[in-house]
């Protein structure tokens, strides 16, 4: 039986092909990293099946801060995006104390769905897949190590064939 307050797919087969990014630019990035697949590991329905190596990477952006560690894991889960999105807020917010006051500002730690196997969707709280990904190499230089030949369901192409095409290829150095 399904538990319903996770909000499971009772009818879902367990996706192989949610991906995630995590950033993190303040305190032990290596650390809040960790601790952040640790605490994905442990969603109901879910498991962490791949996980990037760490990137250390310039930020993004208007906002002067320091430098970014990140990485890109693959998910198996059985939550529904909407919920998948809830509870890596939960995680941000409630474990990591993250305070969203300055945009695209400095956080501990950052968690994005970037695909949710081939759905699209667009809704008031979230798109996926995520709309900027093919413009930033910190997050397609760590998927492409674990899943190059992932096709984008929107545009058509894999992502190495993304990342090959980026044209402003910010500094994304493997730690």
């Amino acid at each position: 039986m399904v538990d319903e307050k996770f909000y499971l797919c009772s009818t879902c087969r367990v996706e192989s092909s949610v991906f995630i990014a995590l950033g993190s630019n303040l305190g032990d990035r290596e650390l809040n990293l960790l601790r952040a697949v640790a605490e994905i590991g442990k969603l109901p329905g879910s498991k962490v099946s791949a996980l990037s190596n760490f990137y250390d990477t310039q930020p993004v952006g208007q906002v002067v801060q320091g430098n970014f560690l990140n990485a890109v894991l693959r998910l198996g889960t059985r939550l529904t995006p909407q919920k998948l999105l809830s509870e890596l807020q939960r995680i941000e917010t409630v474990l990591f104390k993250r305070k969203r006051t300055v945009e695209w500002g400095p956080r501990v730690i950052d968690l994005d769905i970037i695909f949710y196997g081939n759905r699209i969707l667009t809704d008031n709280a979230l798109v996926i897949p995520h709309p900027r990904l093919h413009e930033r190499a910190f997050v397609l230089v760590p998927l492409a190590e674990i899943a190059p030949g992932f096709i984008h369901p929107e545009l058509g192409k894999s992502v190495d064939e993304i990342l090959k095409g980026l044209k402003n290829l910010e500094r994304v150095t493997r730690v």
